[in-house]
Formats: C-alpha cells, sequence, structure tokens
C-alpha cells in the first residue's frame, strides 16, 4: 500500500469494477493508498488479484446496483474489511453490451433497462453509501456521465437520457449533500477504447470521425481519466461540487 499515496487510508467503492474503465479506476486508487471494494454484477477476482500483487488493498463484492439488499450488503462488507465509505466512484453502467437502435426500432424495454442500471442505479448506489459517509463526516461521489448528452449521437436515445438523467442528479444532489460535506461531481467521458470496446464493430463508423473533432487527435484511454478523478477524489476540489468535467481530448467546449 501507498502510505504516501494522494488518498492513502480511504475506503473507496468503485462499482462497475470487475474489468474495462472501472477496473482501471480501482487499481489507480489503490495505487494511490485507498483501500477499495471492487463492485460488480460479475466477478471482480481478476482485478481484486492485479491490486493484492501491487501490494495494494481491495476486497471483491459481487452487487446488483439495482438491488437495495446487494448495495446494503455492498456497504456492510466495506465497513467491516475497512471502514466508512468515503469515496464512491459510480461507474457501473450499460454500453458496450448495448445495441444501437434508431428510435422508431427501440422498444420500450430496451429504454427501461437502459434507465434502471444507468439512471436508477446511481441513484440507489448514493442512497445506499451516503450514510456510511456521513459517520466520517462527509465524502467524495463521483458519478461517470457521458459526452454523448451534449451533442446526442443517433441509435443512443436511451443511453445518452440516462446519462443526462446522472447529469441532473449529481447537480441536484450537491445542493442536498453540500452541508454534510460531501462533495459530487461528474465525469463526461468522450469515446474510450476501454476493454469492452476492444472489437467492438458498431462503434466503428464514430472512431474516427470522433478523433478527428477533438483538440487532441488521438483515441481516448481509459487511463486519460485517472487525473480527474483523482482531483475529484481529494481535498483539491474541497471547493467543488455540482460540476460535469468534459475528458474528451477537447471535442465538446463549454
Amino acid at each position: 500500500m501507498n502510505s504516501n499515496g494522494r488518498v492513502a487510508g480511504k475506503v473507496a467503492v468503485v462499482t462497475g469494477a470487475a474489468q474495462g474503465i472501472g477496473a482501471v479506476f480501482a487499481k489507480a486508487l489503490a495505487h494511490e493508498g485507498a483501500k477499495v471494494i471492487v463492485a460488480d454484477v460479475i466477478d471482480t477476482s481478476k482485478c481484486v488479484q492485479a491490486i493484492l500483487d501491487a501490494e495494494g488493498e481491495a476486497l471483491g463484492v459481487q452487487a446488483d446496483i439495482t438491488s437495495n439488499a446487494d448495495l446494503a450488503a455492498l456497504v456492510r462488507e466495506a465497513e467491516a474489511a475497512f471502514g466508512p465509505v468515503q469515496i464512491l466512484v459510480n461507474n457501473a453502467s450499460l454500453f458496450t453490451r448495448l445495441q444501437l437502435k434508431p428510435l422508431m426500432q427501440m422498444s420500450e424495454e430496451d429504454w427501461d433497462r437502459v434507465m434502471t442500471v444507468n439512471a436508477r442505479g446511481t441513484f440507489q448506489v448514493c442512497k445506499a453509501v451516503v450514510p456510511s459517509m456521513l459517520k466520517v463526516g462527509g465524502g467524495k461521489i463521483i458519478n461517470i456521465g457521458s459526452g454523448t448528452v451534449y451533442y446526442g449521437p443517433p441509435g443512443m436515445a436511451h443511453y445518452t437520457a440516462s446519462k443526462g438523467a446522472v447529469v441532473a442528479l449529481t447537480k441536484t444532489l450537491s445542493r442536498e449533500l453540500g452541508d454534510k460535506n460531501i462533495q459530487i461531481n461528474a465525469i463526461n467521458p468522450g469515446l474510450t477504447e476501454s476493454e469492452g470496446m476492444q472489437g467492438n464493430s458498431q462503434f466503428d463508423p464514430a472512431r474516427a470521425p470522433t478523433v478527428a473533432s477533438r483538440a487532441i487527435k488521438r483515441e481516448m484511454r481509459p487511463e486519460d481519466l485517472i487525473g480527474t478523478l483523482m482531483y475529484l477524489c481529494t481535498p483539491d476540489s474541497d471547493f467543488v461540487t455540482g460540476q460535469c468535467l468534459n475528458v474528451d481530448g477537447g471535442k465538446i467546449n463549454t
């Protein structure tokens, strides 16, 4: 464990952390000294073992973010192993496995599934973890939104709307939690070549135009998000809340 890291000794929960961007977040937090709960609906052992092999501290918890029972168990396990949660990264969502569909081909079931996981799930995790943060006088919540909310790509109405809800939730909860010393912000990533994107041909038409639209003209990697994540997890951002930070190589200028 890095006792001199930027989040040394902090207890951090990362959802959707078994693989992809979530795993990158979990490993980065552990590298900076956090005790990390690697949460996912699938097996978390690979990510947990990678952290342990690097002499970090981690605990894997299998949890569905739409299940209040699972979330209550997650918080209990986190507190029993490491203590109250001080950092929450709401990363879990449906994206790379979605089938892109135009409006008239999208069913209500398609819509409800994405909204339930991406929007309601983020709400439920916040609701489950905030009481734990209050035990230690506050904390940091980082929600993962999406740059799609600014330009609305075709075929992704369900995903874009769900991430718009995450952005709105972030702003509302910043008002509710500000006097409790809980800062809540969102990161809106651009199209990121994560583990789940590898070999995903349905996004091929967007890849070259996305790079061309950026001020920094290259593909985005999960590691490009780490600096912003760390800023939002540390005292450097203690007077920052309710904000949505775009990390997209300059595609969107707001």
